[in-house]
């Protein structure tokens, strides 16, 4: 059964994997454009469009100075799945495009995101640098590509057109994180999570000075 829910259709079912093992699932369709417009969203140095285009009704960020985020103010996750379409551009260190979540604040978050300009990159290390996961505020890209080369951020294989839309399946449980491109059955990134914070809220996220295009996001709770 669909049930109307802010901007979002949500259904509730359950899971049995044994007779012993049953958890629930919450799925979340996000309208995107509507929470923006009925103000259920905290935007965060960033201005706004909307994108209208036949497959992909969302949203683009602006670019401009420092990181930004859209928030989403009624939605708080903490195991589950976070599916959402995503595009940026091919331009060198000016693309980085995902999602965050497990938020508290305007710093403090973990986040997922892709670098667009280096999906097509033959040589390394540009090659193993397409996908990327931070721990905000200890464990920034800087920290982890210092003392922990390669073990969190990836190729993608086969890797997308840079300026394409780009399926993101992100799997959050417990201490594993794991991430799904373009409807893949091999995970582009597999890491153990590094921030001690277990719920939080979502939001889509920029980084640096970078712009990007979101849409048909969808949040699925399984406790």
């Amino acid at each position: 059964m669909n049930i109307s829910k802010y901007a979002a259709a949500v259904y509730t079912s359950a899971i049995c994997l044994l007779p012993a093992t049953c958890f629930s699932q919450e799925v979340s369709y996000i309208n995107i454009q509507k929470e923006v417009r009925e103000k259920r969203v905290n935007l965060i140095n960033r201005s706004y469009s909307f994108i209208n285009e036949a497959a992909y009704k969302g949203i683009r960020l602006t670019e401009e100075p420092e990181d930004g985020i859209l928030w989403l103010k009624d939605i708080e996750f903490k195991n589950g799945t976070i599916e959402f379409d995503t595009r940026g551009k091919d331009v060198k260190q000016h693309s980085f495009v995902g999602i965050a979540f497990h938020g508290t604040d305007t710093t403090t978050f973990e986040t997922v995101y892709l670098r667009p300009f280096n999906f097509k990159a033959v040589q390394e290390p540009w090659k193993s640098r397409a996908i990327q996961y931070v721990a905000k505020p200890l464990f920034t890209w800087q920290v982890l590509r210092e003392q922990y080369p390669g073990k969190y951020e990836s190729a993608i294989t086969p890797a997308p057109a840079p300026d394409s839309w780009v399926h993101v399946r992100l799997v959050v449980q417990g201490e594993s994180i794991i991430v799904y491109i373009n409807r893949s059955n091999t995970p582009s990134l597999t890491v153990t999570k590094l921030s001690t914070q277990k719920t939080g809220s979502v939001g889509l996220y920029v980084a640096d000075t970078s712009g990007g295009d979101f849409a048909n996001l969808t949040i699925t709770k399984t406790d």
